[in-house]
């Protein structure tokens, strides 16, 4: 099923005339983002928050915030 998701953003992304290049992990999705934003030599990660604050941030956690507190690139969040 991801592979044929990915499928769908290449395509998309060349219908669109941009260069795509995807990467799939089983990783924990943190860890996943910094083993691959490392790998490619990235100096900015970009990532979306939700948003939420409070009890439901608690209980439902953030990737985004994993990904603050973990890592050593550059983290540009979108909220």
């Amino acid at each position: 099923m991801a592979n044929a998701r990915l499928a769908e953003v290449v395509a998309d992304a060349k219908a669109a005339g941009v260069t795509c290049q995807t990467e799939m992990t089983i990783s924990i999705p943190y860890q996943g983002i910094i083993e691959a934003a490392t790998k490619h030599g990235c100096d900015v990660i970009f990532m979306a928050s939700h948003g939420r604050r409070g009890l439901e941030s608690l209980l439902v956690g953030s990737e985004t915030q994993r990904e603050l507190t973990h890592c050593r690139i550059p983290v540009l969040v979108y909220r």
